[in-house]
């Protein structure tokens, strides 16, 4: 019986993933990545429940054997792809990466990891700026209050937004700054917190608004009250349920959001004539020589029992990991996002002239309507016309800041050591570098009413804003406590070093602000306080 039923999970699994797989965008033109939804285990065992087989002696001992050596997955997750990979055929990057940090089922920030830990802090994968000091959150805080200032010192209709909190810690190192210049503070209407992950959504509302504050639920998301002035918080899933009005002043935070934005990989190859002609075409039209046409890297399973060695695991990577469950591989024809994503922006359509065969690209759909976003919301758009453009965009990441396209950037973090981004699908971080000049782009092309500030180096950032005077002011504060002298200096140093892989050299920060004719440069970025 143990084999029937296995087939008839088998049966029923294939049906499921058919119906939750197959989906795909309506047009070529939407820049969505389609989202995997994999079937919850429960239904699988109702289906099991719902059906009853009979099979023979020899028909038992074969599938007994299939059983025996069906292929043994590092996550539940990693298990549920493979099967979607076999009905569906290899999949985009960008679906495995929103699959294996935001799915329903075992994804990273969504539930895969066990009970009592959580992603960030030294017992978690990796550590953010804000969990490092205080003073990074600080001098957040005080750019903000810059732009306030700068813009007109609003007394209504602030917003505060961030995109992809963590834990709560910047917002809260933020808020506890601005509580202290009451005259922007009581000009809070709103903070907008845009969260997926609902464990994380409670450790930041209890940060925030304390443990035993109220949590509703509402059609637009989780709402409670700020410990800060009691300040109304919104918890959202995505920013489009965030209302966007013309009398607002958005102020929007990124800190290391765009970088966990699902891409689309490409490479750039020549075809040969043989490949490129088109049934029934004339002598006349034939196609004589070679074209350039991008192909996109799909992920696909390993082959059964492999090993680091095998895969060449770099030695970047540690092999602390089971061996990688999935890879890259090159599609042997245009797929459609080959056929527009590369084409969506000059700066990538120049790669056939100054690369050629072989050329690498990395494409965030989800990067520009973020980007986009912001610059509507401080400036305006069509369908929501704003008479005077007033907020700013903050955005804090890691990526070049010279304009680069970045290339093989995907990542892999776990337990703060790299590790290959296809092993342990779930359990496993992933990140890429972030195209500070496609968020530009993006931007500038979405508004006339905004311009961009940046990027420059995070370590250039904090200094202009004043990081190492704060450090002073706490150092003294400290006073003769037993190793604050020491914890203070080393993060402040940390957040700004600029030698090889240092935080002040590798991670930048870019500036949306509304279109001024390049007349005030904000703070951090050259310029100075304006009151």
């Amino acid at each position: 019986m143990k084999t029937a039923v296995s087939r008839a999970v088998r049966g029923a699994r294939n049906v499921q993933l058919r119906n939750r797989f197959v989906s795909t965008t309506s047009s070529i033109s939407s820049i969505h990545t389609p989202i995997l939804r994999l079937p919850a285990p429960s239904l699988l065992k109702s289906t099991l429940h719902s059906r009853t087989f009979t099979s023979t002696t020899r028909l038992r001992e074969k599938q007994d054997q299939d059983d025996d050596d069906e292929r043994k997955w590092s996550t539940p997750l990693a298990k549920q792809l493979a099967q979607a990979i076999e009905l569906t055929g290899p999949i985009p990057l960008a679906s495995y990466m929103r699959m294996c940090l935001t799915s329903d089922v075992g994804g990273y920030y969504t539930g895969a990891l066990e009970e009592g830990r959580d992603q960030f802090g030294l017992k978690g994968d990796f550590v953010t700026s804000p969990e490092i000091s205080q003073i990074f959150g600080e001098l957040i805080g005080v750019w903000f209050l810059t732009e306030w200032l700068a813009q007109g010192k609003k007394s209504t209709g602030v917003e505060l937004i961030e995109v992809g909190p963590g834990r709560g810690t910047l917002m809260d190192d933020m808020l506890r700054t601005i509580q202290r210049f009451p005259s922007m503070s009581n000009s809070i209407d709103a903070i907008y917190m845009v969260e997926a992950s609902p464990e994380l959504r409670q450790t930041q509302k209890n940060l925030l608004c304390g443990p035993d504050a109220p949590f509703t639920e509402s059609k637009q998301g989780y709402h409670s009250v700020c410990k800060y002035n009691s300040i109304p918080i919104v918890w959202t899933e995505t920013i489009k349920s965030i209302p966007i009005s013309p009398e607002k002043q958005p102020f929007i935070v990124a800190h290391e959001f765009f970088d966990a934005l699902p891409i689309h990989a490409f490479q750039l190859v020549s075809v040969p004539p043989s490949q490129q002609q088109r049934p029934n075409s004339s002598p006349s039209n034939q196609i004589t020589s070679p074209t350039l046409q991008w192909r996109e890297m799909l992920v696909s399973p390993t082959p059964p029992n492999s090993t680091h060695e095998s895969l060449n695991t770099p030695p970047s990577q540690s092999r602390l990991t089971p061996p990688p469950d999935f890879q890259l591989t090159l599609s042997p024809s245009p797929t459609r996002h080959s056929l527009y994503l590369p084409d969506s922006s000059p700066r990538f359509r120049s790669l056939k002239q100054s690369v050629g065969p072989g050329a690498l690209l990395e494409v965030c759909p989800d990067l520009s309507l973020y980007a986009s976003d912001f610059a509507h919301r401080i400036a305006g758009s069509p369908s929501s016309p704003k008479p005077k453009p007033l907020g700013a965009a903050l955005i804090l990441d890691y990526g070049p800041g010279d304009g680069t396209i970045p290339t093989n950037s995907l990542r892999g973090i776990r337990k703060h050591k790299r590790v290959s981004p296809f092993a342990e699908p779930g359990l496993t971080d992933l990140s890429v570098d972030v195209d500070f000049a496609a968020i530009a782009e993006a931007a500038t092309n979405a508004s006339e009413g905004v311009e961009v500030h940046g990027p420059v180096p995070q370590g250039v950032f904090l200094e202009l804003m004043g990081i190492k005077e704060r450090a002073e002011v706490l150092v003294k504060k400290a006073g003769k406590e037993e190793g604050r002298k020491e914890v203070v200096e080393n993060a402040w140093k940390r957040l700004v070093d600029v030698g090889p892989g240092g935080m002040g050299k590798v991670y930048q920060a870019l500036a949306i602000l509304p279109e001024n004719e390049g007349r005030r440069r904000p703070v951090g970025f050259g310029g100075d306080v304006v009151n």
